[in-house]
């Protein structure tokens, strides 16, 4: 059986479920692992052998043992784009106007803490490596110690857990699922992750104080919104759709060379005068979601313990 890579080139398009979980995402990994082949701008560049048995192999997958030099090397070449220029401009402008204009009610708002979610398998996907080379880049120039930087897929090998930690990184060993609560002033990563966990995140953290102290590097809102039907989305993804009327969010460029690692990415802040906006009432006792009318949630949830 032949793969055609050239219908690779939109797996990202898709939700979590597709891209992160999906039989092609499996494909994918087994592909990067067997030839490497490179992110390239156009589908001619894409080179390699095909793979000799491209089944489904969770064992091949597991075994693709992650090396920290392309991580870093991945840093080097994206460090020379001219869309991570214009990523630092905008971060520079939009976290220096959101300090700005909300120093006296949140006192210091420059960035501590960093919470990655959902990174999935760089060991074996190129566009996970590339992804994990940008966070890295991010926690760089905005001064965030990896160690301040906790990352969680419930896909990680152990391979991978150990390279994250030679890296710097802290690694979870809980799934949270997204509800995690909000102290300190916190960038989240959650690239192509599934629309519960931006959901769950804003429910624990849903007051008017807490949100300013959030900023998102992930899915646009507006995306999200636009590929679901409203009612849908008023219905089982409740806090995003009650925020993303107040929610300050920028759209972050990308070249074409790397679409599909980080297309429809957008810089999201909750300024408070924006939130402030809101009824009252809507702040009252806000209901943990259940997502009963979900047939495909997009995340992999915690074990219920017996």
């Amino acid at each position: 059986m032949e793969v055609d890579r050239s219908s690779l080139s939109s797996i990202t398009h898709f939700e979590l479920s597709d891209c992160k979980l999906s039989y092609w995402k499996e494909v994918f990994a087994i592909m990067a692992c067997n030839d490497d082949w490179q992110v390239a701008g156009r589908r001619a560049a894409r080179r390699g052998k095909q793979p000799s048995n491209p089944k489904l192999d969770s064992h091949q997958v597991a075994d693709c043992k992650p090396d920290k030099q392309k991580i870093l090397n991945a840093m080097n070449e994206l460090r020379g784009e001219n869309f991570w220029m214009e990523w630092k401009d905008l971060l520079s402008e939009r976290l220096h106007s959101n300090a700005s204009g909300s120093s006296e009610q949140n006192g210091d708002v420059s960035l501590q803490l960093c919470v990655c979610y959902g990174l999935g398998h760089f060991a074996s996907c190129v566009s996970a490596r590339y992804q994990l080379a940008m966070l890295l880049l991010l926690l760089e120039t905005l001064q965030i110690p990896v160690g301040s930087c906790c990352v969680y897929d419930p896909v990680f090998s152990a391979s991978e857990c150990d390279v994250l930690k030679e890296l710097g990184f802290t690694v979870l060993t809980e799934n949270e699922e997204g509800k995690r609560a909000v102290y300190q002033p916190t960038l989240f990563y959650l690239m192509h992750c599934g629309k519960a966990l931006y959901n769950n995140l804003l429910w624990r953290n849903w007051t008017p104080q807490t949100l300013p102290k959030m900023i998102i590097i992930g899915n646009s809102f507006y995306g999200i919104q636009e590929r679901m039907l409203q009612r849908e989305f008023d219905r089982d993804y409740s806090f995003l759709s009650n925020v993303i009327s107040v929610c300050d969010e920028t759209s972050l460029p990308c070249s074409p060379r790397f679409l599909d690692v980080f297309n429809d990415t957008a810089l999201i802040q909750f300024p408070p005068e924006n939130l402030n906006k809101l009824p009252e009432c809507m702040w009252i006792e806000p209901s943990e979601p259940l997502y009963q009318h979900c047939q495909d949630l997009e995340i992999i949830q915690r074990e219920k313990k017996s």
